[in-house]
């Protein structure tokens, strides 16, 4: 499902600058016992760019968005969110943020005993309130047609293949029509062209959406396709930053050794 932009219509978003930063870490550290997970990590997020972060697994990728959401609490190192700081919010605010915020777990987290459907509503009647029906239906079946599962609205996520559950996983994070998304490995698991039709899907709904992502990844060829800006995490440090192309030429071994795997 490749993107053409004369074919997208794009949401509305709060009007702001491209260069706007709606996510800023500076020197974040995070540590579970004497295991450092996040020694210095730094970096700014702006409005409408994709940033990967791409690394091998179990080097703590997920642990900065989670606390990006409020999940895990920084040890030290500053991080807003909106110009906000996170770790001062009360559950209250969290959660106010956090409808602002899309998360697409690796899982795809569907409630497994209700249909496609009954799975987008709960967001729209439980998190925005909404009680129109009418406005309900349009929203649901407008978001699914998005992501080519209209015919899927009835089906259960039994029913679905991997490929589709993670679908409508997105489905169902982007129906609140967030201003940011966070994707947590969303190829894992996938075959390589189902990988590719969900990476073209990731890079699709930015220009539609005209969200803010960070994609955590280990998948060479899901950040090739869907990445504005690449950084490189080891060993609980971000060691490279740059696009596709100027980190293939890298001069850091490690940095070039996770290219060389593809052509």
């Amino acid at each position: 499902m490749a993107a053409k932009k004369e074919d997208i219509e794009t949401m509305e978003k709060p009007s702001a600058s491209k260069d706007e930063v709606v996510v800023h870490a500076k020197g974040l550290k995070k540590a579970f016992g004497e295991k450092e997970v996040l020694k210095n990590i730094t970096f700014d997020l702006k409005r409408g760019e994709n940033m990967v972060v791409l690394g091998k697994s179990g080097q703590g990728k997920s642990v900065t968005i989670q606390c990006i959401v409020g999940m895990l609490k920084p040890d030290g190192g500053e991080l807003t969110v909106f110009g906000e700081d996170v770790a001062q919010m009360s559950d209250e605010e969290l959660k106010q943020l956090r409808i602002k915020i899309g998360f697409l777990f690796q899982s795809g987290a569907l409630y497994d005993s209700m249909t496609v459907r009954d799975n987008l509503e709960f967001p729209l009647t439980r998190v925005l309130k909404l009680k129109d029906q009418a406005e309900i239906d349009k929203r649901v079946e407008e978001v699914l047609d998005n992501v080519g599962l209209l015919d899927a609205i009835d089906k259960m996520p039994s029913d679905l293949s991997g490929g589709m559950r993670k679908r409508v996983g997105l489905a169902r994070t982007l129906i609140v029509n967030p201003e940011i998304m966070l994707y947590d490995e969303p190829t894992t698991g996938l075959d390589p062209i189902t990988s590719r039709e969900i990476s073209e899907l990731i890079l699709h709904m930015q220009k539609k959406y005209k969200t803010s992502s960070i994609i955590i990844t280990h998948d060479l060829e899901c950040a090739r396709i869907v990445a504005d800006r690449i950084v490189v995490m080891n060993d609980g440090e971000y060691i490279a930053e740059g696009s596709w192309k100027e980190l293939h030429k890298a001069d850091n071994e490690l940095v070039r050794s996770f290219f060389n795997e593809t052509t």
